[in-house]
């Protein structure tokens, strides 16, 4: 895995870390690797982030010095920059957004020509023309142009309700939000297309979430708007994540309809149009048993993936699949949109929920869920992989197992990011015998790896 680019993107590039400079080395790194010597045209998008307009400035002076142009499209969501990317026909894109669970600091994701995200070599390539910065740098003749569009969002926005096959007349729906972009965009969108909507304002911090013991349960964080669903006459609830990739739903009783159970709703309406590619889906090592055995009993295939988005994405593009996500709520939809779209899912969930005159909550049954119980285990950099060499973890993973047997699964998974914790992810019939097995698991676990420390 890249260094510098985690799973996803570019982390940890802080301005007083001298990010300037490192954000310029990605930007002519990028024009290298995409423009080469005839140049082109990169785009540039970014989010609110105090730091995002300097590092703006950085990959710009980087991509215009090596040749190319730079074309800078304002606050987008990644989404929105990636659709971008293809359709003004750019030699690549590059995202400037606030990076994943590191308070204060901003990353960069960078897409190719078609919009999607690097693979690992291009990732490599850009990264070892970063660290360390050379002190030899390429001549170029000509000197790239800045440029500016701004009609980025509008046709983003244009985009969605174009490949949106119904009117949302009649539909109330709840909205928690915490990314910028579609927060000033979502309910002038929703509402030009008939819907009724409510925004709810979320202000839960990192700083919060950060000081979470070291075993606790994975929070859904929309309890706000399970409330206001419930207390309300609403149709659904929806949440998108800070960054916009992700969304998640609430029913009309105020009831989580997780990622799972909204691939499942997606994949069985495009199965009835006849739009779901070869009748499979790609779902990641963590996707429920529930949306398993509902894949089977509808005759839908399942490839699975690892457990990150990349994974996910990557299996799909191998097999030209259109559909694909995880439990997190990272849908991909393929056929619209080259990376994960929380406000293209969503509108997806609400064109099904207007065509097909039926409650969230009886779309949401056609799924039929295990109990399940995820617990975090943090652990030091140091009792990274060695864990699953400790014959009494493993030991008490495998007689669990053989105790749950074909009515259940334990997964044991750890992060790829940068804060390293392990995920004990166990479902079966009996929710109070998993709750215990997991708690024990949990336990041994952060008994172990403290040697390790």
């Amino acid at each position: 895995m890249s260094g510098l680019f985690g799973t996803d993107s570019a982390r940890g590039l802080i301005v007083a870390e001298l990010s300037c400079e490192l954000a310029m080395q990605a930007g002519r790194a990028t024009t290298e690797l995409f423009a080469g010597e005839q140049g082109g045209k990169i785009i540039v998008a970014k989010d609110n982030a105090l730091s995002s307009a300097v590092l703006e400035a950085a990959v710009c002076a980087g991509i215009c010095s090596s040749g190319a142009d730079a074309e800078t499209v304002g606050e987008l969501s990644g989404a929105a920059a990636s659709f971008i990317v293809k359709k003004h026909n750019a030699a690549a894109g590059i995202m400037i957004s606030e990076a994943t669970g590191i308070t204060g600091a901003s990353g960069i994701t960078v897409f190719g020509s078609d919009g999607f995200r690097l693979s690992e070599e291009m990732q490599l390539f850009i990264e070892e023309r970063i660290y360390p910065v050379s002190e030899e740098r390429r001549r170029f003749e000509n000197i790239g142009r800045m440029l500016s569009c701004n009609t980025a969002a509008e046709e983003y926005l244009s985009h969605l309700k174009e490949v949106t096959d119904t009117s949302l007349e009649n539909i109330k729906v709840a909205i928690v939000c915490k990314n910028s972009f579609i927060e000033k965009n979502i309910k002038e969108l929703l509402s030009e297309m008939g819907a009724d909507v409510t925004i709810i304002q979320d202000n839960t911090s990192l700083s919060e979430i950060e000081d979470t013991p070291d075993i606790a349960p994975v929070i859904t964080g929309f309890e706000c708007l399970m409330d206001m669903v419930e207390a309300g006459d609403f149709h659904c609830g929806l949440a998108f994540a800070g960054d916009g990739s992700s969304f998640q739903a609430v029913d009309e009783n105020g009831m989580p309809v997780d990622g799972d159970t909204l691939l499942a709703i997606i994949a069985g309406y495009l199965r009835q149009k006849e739009l779901l590619k070869d009748n499979t889906i790609v779902v990641n090592v963590m996707s429920s048993l529930g949306l398993l055995n509902f894949a089977e009993k509808n005759d839908i295939n399942v490839v699975t993936s690892g457990s990150c988005g990349r994974s996910v994405l990557d299996r799909m593009r191998e097999g030209e699949y259109n559909l694909g996500g995880g439990q997190s709520g990272h849908i991909f939809l393929t056929d619209y949109s080259p990376c994960d779209d929380g406000l293209l899912c969503a509108l997806k969930l609400l064109e099904i929920l207007a065509s097909t005159r039926k409650k969230l909550s009886e779309l949401a049954g056609e799924m039929k869920k295990l109990p399940q119980i995820s617990l975090n285990v943090r652990i030091s950099d140091k009792g990274r992989e060695v864990w699953k060499n400790d014959e009494k973890i493993t030991g008490l993973i495998e007689h669990y197992e053989e105790e749950l047997g074909s009515e259940g699964r334990i997964i044991v998974r750890e992060s790829s990011g940068n804060a390293p914790f392990i995920r004990v992810m166990i479902e079966g019939c009996d929710f109070g015998r998993i709750n215990d097995i997991a708690v024990d698991i949990a336990q041994c676990i952060k008994d172990r790896c403290r040697f390790y420390n």
